[in-house]
């Protein structure tokens, strides 16, 4: 799986609107309003390289009310998260 981080500015006054279109994108996992110097983080979950292109320049650029985008592909992922399932599997929290 490759996974991509994109900020994204987009009109003030459409930010919902530009949310809800962008997380209906196919390759698109979640979208998030954030506070800082982006309005919107889009996580992108591909399985080939060149599905990144097709999300982001095909997609998510496209989107009208979407002003600039800057892409991050990840490398490797560290999550305590996903460490914590893959040790408790098979046992309840409460065990």
């Amino acid at each position: 799986m490759i996974n991509a981080i994109v900020l994204i500015d987009c009109a003030t006054d459409s930010i919902p609107e530009v949310a809800e279109a962008l997380a209906n994108l196919p390759g698109v996992s979640e979208v998030y309003s954030v506070a800082g110097s982006v309005d919107l983080i889009a996580m992108v979950r591909v399985r080939e390289f060149d599905q990144i292109a097709e999300v982001i320049a095909g997609g998510i650029s496209k989107v009208p009310g979407v002003i600039n985008t800057d892409s991050h592909i990840a490398f490797r992922a560290y999550s305590r998260h996903d460490l914590e399932e893959t040790f408790a599997i098979g046992f309840d929290e409460t065990d």
